[in-house]
């Protein structure tokens, strides 16, 4: 710990007193790394983490100051190792934040060309999904995949790769089937696997009332970039999570905002002269679907 604190002063002794070109381009070189790490951490475990080595830091300098030195030296141990068990306790975060660093727009080019010029018909299909299963009281677990592949998550499950599809959605998390149970994974706009299993979240801030499938969502976005939704099988609330942050009652309006946001629909807007027959499909099938929801509540 001592050698650390002259090494640090010694470093700081000469950027103030001679401070040269180099010097100045370290320091803002390394401003822009604290500050990337930051921002990819802030919504990660990792964040609450920084504030109990902050304590510690500062415990293991009073314990010095004081002259504890057993606590001193006990302290000083566990700062020593303390690279390695951050490595071991948080390598799902920091794989996460490598892979957001290594995601550029001239990679992220590649999976957007896989999009399809139907993404409005793609949004609706999955938003008719989302509600008509909201309506019935079906479970569902759908994590769409942003710039962090998922493909040890895909590799969990059964592969699908099929193209988004309100009755391709709602077969699949239909209860009593092979693939109901899991999670769906969105890769554009396929359906590239379902079935698949989930790291649950460890946060202690989530309801007693959100079960299993909540904290499967919750979990995912913590340790990745994806935006998960879910439909809740006891409430049919529709939620979603993403950044480690749980929304809940969304509906079609912000379900809308939220997607199209997602695959940024404005960049590739599609024409809607081409898009005037599957949208009037689209809208009779929204139509007798409030039509049956009224029938139901008649009942």
């Amino acid at each position: 710990m001592d050698a650390i604190v002259e090494q640090f002063s010694a470093v700081l002794w000469n950027v103030i007193n001679r401070p040269s070109v180099v010097d100045l381009i370290d320091i803002l070189l390394l401003t822009l790394i604290i500050y990337e790490m930051l921002l990819h951490l802030r919504h990660t475990r990792v964040s609450q983490t920084l504030k109990g080595i902050i304590v510690l830091l500062l415990a293991t300098w009073l314990s010095d100051v004081v002259g504890m030195r057993t606590i001193h030296a006990l302290l000083s141990w566990v700062i020593n190792a303390g690279p390695v068990l951050l490595i071991i306790l948080f390598q799902q975060e920091i794989r996460r934040v490598l892979e957001e660093l290594g995601a550029t727009n001239l990679f992220d080019s590649a999976a957007r060309m896989q999009l399809t010029s139907s993404t409005d018909l793609m949004i609706d299909e999955l938003i008719l999904a989302l509600e008509h299963m909201a309506r019935r009281r079906v479970g569902a677990l759908i994590v769409i995949e942003n710039k962090t592949h998922l493909n040890d998550v895909i590799a969990t499950g059964t592969r699908v790769d099929g193209v988004i599809s309100q009755p391709l959605l709602e077969n699949i998390f239909e209860p009593n089937t092979p693939l109901h149970d899991g999670a769906v994974i969105v890769r554009g706009d396929r359906i590239v696997s379902a079935a698949c299993l989930l790291h649950l979240s460890d946060t202690t801030g989530v309801g007693r009332d959100l079960g299993t499938r909540h904290r499967a969502g919750l979990g995912m976005s913590e340790i990745s970039d994806a935006t998960v939704f879910i439909v809740s099988e006891e409430t049919g609330i529709i939620s979603m999570a993403r950044g480690g942050e749980l929304v809940r009652h969304l509906d079609e309006t912000s379900l809308h905002k939220i997607l199209h946001e997602l695959y940024d629909s404005e960049e590739k807007a599609p024409s809607r002269l081409s898009l005037n027959v599957p949208l009037l499909n689209l809208k009779q099938r929204r139509r007798a679907a409030h039509d049956e929801q009224q029938t139901e509540e008649k009942k």
